[in-house]
């Protein structure tokens, strides 16, 4: 097989610029310096970049759609995952990208209506959250036979017949929050819980099983409880939280794999065992901060929402323009947040999302066509 072809990427990495800069300085967009433009030029020529006729074609006939079919969501990951797509499609294609959001208020409820919407109206690509993959599988396939290419974000839907999933390394989130909660423990006996959406979700399907493996291996001392599933639902997974909490005296720790971690946190302070369950949560928001500056939650697993929505717009990006399809499968290293690095690690989010914004603030936004599926 011959070398991949040099894409934008390849290019905004070997000069450790923006993709939009780049993307500015090929195709000789105001607002790039002369020597800027050389830079790139140069490089271009040292890596062999030869423009793709169809891009070219697409940057100056036609607009490129993309369908974001993804979870309202109950704080803010989700709203992170949608602004990466945003920054991504404003930096590498400025003026001529429609990005049409379909978010869908619960697991379950309108995917299908989201994908027959996104297949309907022609769209050029779509980036997918399928929380049941048994059932979008045959609406990807569809996708497929309409030469509609999709990504998945979050989670996969393994045999779809996907573009690619952009995602968190799922086996690794799982073994470090065991490999935590049994130093955090250290000898000490006792029930651990586990809080899922659904064990249907691939994401958390993997999570459980990469926990329950690292504590049988290394902490044979902890007993993991079934999963509790809340579906996505804050008052059944404080209802069933707060059940279990009564029924089981020796539990030492809990283990949030989704974002739903604030009714668990309830239900353990109403129960009255908040200070004493060792509890590790997963990403990061605001109402979880407070929460971590106190110690109850000894630490949180970050899934790096933004940058999977980053990611995922420039798969699928490279795949219809630039006719690249390297990165099937991409899992990103969790970040882990404890309370000695919360500040530093807020303030490196701060300052990361203010350079970004700077470097890939395009002349025009995307356009937005904002749907919502009961």
């Amino acid at each position: 097989m011959g070398k991949p072809p040099t894409t934008l990427r390849d290019i905004a990495k070997a000069l450790g610029t923006s993709i939009g800069s780049v993307h500015r300085a090929l195709h000789d967009n105001p607002g790039v310096s002369p020597l800027t433009k050389d830079r790139v030029l140069q490089m271009a020529r040292t890596l062999g970049y030869r423009p793709n006729i169809a891009a070219r074609y697409l940057s100056s006939k036609k607009n490129l759609r993309i369908s974001v079919n993804t979870l309202q969501g109950t704080t803010s990951f989700w709203d992170e995952v949608r602004t990466g797509i945003r920054e991504a499609a404003g930096s590498i294609l400025l003026e001529n990208v429609e990005i049409e959001f379909r978010t869908y208020p619960r697991l379950g409820e309108g995917e299908e209506e989201a994908f027959e919407a996104a297949i309907r109206n022609q769209v050029d690509g779509i980036i997918t959250f399928p929380s049941r993959p048994q059932v979008l599988r045959s609406w990807i396939r569809r996708a497929s036979r309409a030469r509609i290419p999709v990504v998945c974000v979050a989670t996969d839907a393994p045999g779809s017949g996907r573009l690619g999933i952009v995602a968190i390394d799922t086996l690794a989130s799982g073994s470090i929050a065991a490999d935590l909660m049994g130093r955090f423990l250290g000898p000490r006996e006792g029930s651990i819980a586990i809080t899922v959406f659904d064990m249907a979700i691939t994401e958390h399907a993997e999570k459980y099983a990469a926990f329950e493996s690292t504590l049988k291996t290394f902490y044979p001392n902890l007993h993991l409880l079934k999963p509790i599933e809340d579906h996505d639902v804050e008052a059944e997974g404080y209802n069933k939280c707060r059940r279990l909490f009564e029924k089981c005296p020796n539990l030492a720790g809990v283990y949030v794999t989704t974002e739903a971690s604030i009714p668990v946190l309830k239900a353990a302070r109403d129960a009255k065992l908040l200070e004493r369950l060792t509890i590790i949560t997963t990403d990061l928001f605001p109402d979880l901060v407070p929460q971590i500056r106190s110690g109850a939650v000894a630490a949180t697993i970050y899934q790096r929402p933004r940058a999977q929505g980053q990611i995922a717009f420039r798969m699928l990006h490279e795949f219809l323009v630039e006719g690249a399809s390297r990165s099937h499968q991409v899992a990103l290293p969790p970040h882990l947040v404890m309370r000695g690095n919360l500040d530093f690690f807020l303030q490196r989010q701060s300052q990361e999302s203010t350079r970004e914004k700077r470097e890939d603030q395009p002349q025009q936004p995307p356009g937005e066509l904002a749907g919502d599926f009961a």
